[in-house]
């Protein structure tokens, strides 16, 4: 099993301490750069980086009078450095540091979700091949279609999940972008080489254009991808809650010893998990909602997406972050009932072999239109008499003029639906098994 992250891990990224340790970060590198440039006297770089710190109440009481987080810190740091502040924030504006420091914090949390979603990937397979051959009914429009294999959905939610991690590790490349280019970000105050630098120690890339911010549509790439990733755990959500039904009962959450269901009723079990992702995967929609209406500021930049901001990426990361170690403990722990699926399944009389009847009777010359209307007649007499399928066309002289008892029992084998499981599983999984 992959090594889980703690979940105070994701809510440590987004602690005030971490955020103006990244602002720190990106200053002291900034200054680096400009001393190498001849900009900042080396005497007096070794003094800011041995001295440079912050205090984090007293932020809070100069931002009282300021009204500005960044000047704050700034003022802050110099109380702490002395003279040679002057040297800090040198030719930048506060975006250089808020964007580049706002890349890291994102960049981090991607990091941890991505790793939440391996370990998400690793439970699906494993509940896959443990029930790969657990035939159950499939369904569409809600109603019995043909046999799955439980096994096979959860292959369905494995390479969904995939495509998910894929997504993820592309939103965290196209969030690892960072500017230090001044005011209006034309580099009028500040040599690119500041910039080249400061990205290269930070693991970052420096965006080719930018305004006095980065663009937010590289945000709103990331945030519509943690909405994407979130309905995918509601949609498989869904699905264990109506699996969990009573009138279905295929398999449910495990409910522990001393939980309970209901205030009034004592025999409840309720899909609670699976509900709570649904609630939540609505929230996240909500922040990606948000992200894509940031992309639409006036000029070089506005701050509405500011405080927006200050709200979804914490809150974002940390739920999905939330939903996606939940979910992982909840399949790993879905209790399931082979038993019940093969008494569902049997339910009908056996009318899910209707299409291998229709394509023995078309084998035999029968146009497809004939042969339907042969197969379709037999079905809904099975569903409205309770009589078994198979024994209403061994009785229908019609079907049997054209197909013999042994072939009736072939396109009754149930094992016909499991021919393409292995090619199935070879596909999703390829050679990890």
């Amino acid at each position: 099993m992959i090594p889980r992250y703690s979940r105070e891990e994701m809510a440590s990224v987004w602690s005030p301490e971490n955020r103006y340790r990244k602002w720190l970060d990106v200053e002291l590198l900034a200054c680096e750069a400009l001393a190498k440039g001849g900009a900042i006297p080396l005497e007096s770089l070794q003094n800011i980086k041995k001295r440079a710190g912050f205090d984090i109440e007293r932020i809070e009481k100069i931002e009282k009078t300021v009204k500005h987080d960044v000047i704050a810190f700034l003022t802050s740091v110099s109380e702490k450095v002395g003279e040679d502040a002057r040297y800090i924030h040198m030719g930048l504006t506060s975006s250089d540091i808020l964007d580049t420091s706002l890349a890291i914090l994102l960049k981090e949390s991607a990091e941890i979700l991505i790793h939440d979603i391996e370990l998400l990937l690793r439970v699906l397979k494993d509940k896959a091949f443990q029930h790969k051959n657990t035939l159950m009914i499939g369904r569409s429009h809600g109603m019995h279609a043909e046999p799955v294999t439980f096994g096979l959905k959860m292959a369905l939610w494995y390479k969904e999940m995939q495509r998910n991690l894929d997504r993820m590790r592309g939103a965290k490349e196209t969030i690892s972008y960072a500017k230090l280019s001044g005011a209006v970000g034309t580099f009028s105050s500040i040599d690119p080489s500041v910039e080249e630098y400061v990205c290269d120690r930070l693991g970052l890339k420096p965006a080719p254009v930018a305004t006095q911010i980065l663009q937010r549509d590289r945000h709103a790439e990331f945030f519509t991808t943690l909405a994407i990733i979130a309905s995918s755990i509601e949609k498989f959500s869904t699905e264990v809650r109506l699996l969990q039904r009573t009138e279905v009962g295929e398999a449910e959450e495990f409910f522990s010893a001393g939980q309970k269901g209901s205030s009034a009723m004592p025999h409840k079990r309720n899909p609670v998990l699976s509900e709570n992702m649904s609630g939540l995967a609505r929230l996240m929609r909500s922040y990606a909602m948000v992200s894509m209406e940031n992309m639409t500021l006036w000029h070089e930049r506005d701050i509405s997406h500011s405080s927006a901001e200050r709200v979804i990426g914490p809150d974002a990361t940390i739920l999905l972050d939330f939903m996606l170690h939940r979910f992982a403990d909840m399949v790993e722990n879905l209790v399931v009932y082979p038993e019940r699926m093969m008494l569902n399944l049997n339910m009908t009389g056996g009318v899910f072999f209707s299409q291998k009847v229709l394509l023995k009777l078309i084998d035999k010359g029968l146009s497809r239109e004939k042969a339907y209307e042969i197969v379709q007649r037999n079905a809904m007499k099975s569903w409205e008499e309770k009589v078994a399928f198979k024994e209403l066309l061994l009785r229908d002289s019609e079907t049997m003029s054209y197909l013999t008892a042994d072939d009736v029992d072939d396109a009754f084998k149930i094992e016909n639906f499991l021919t393409h499981q292995d090619y199935i599983f070879e596909r999703v999984f390829g050679e990890d098994k």
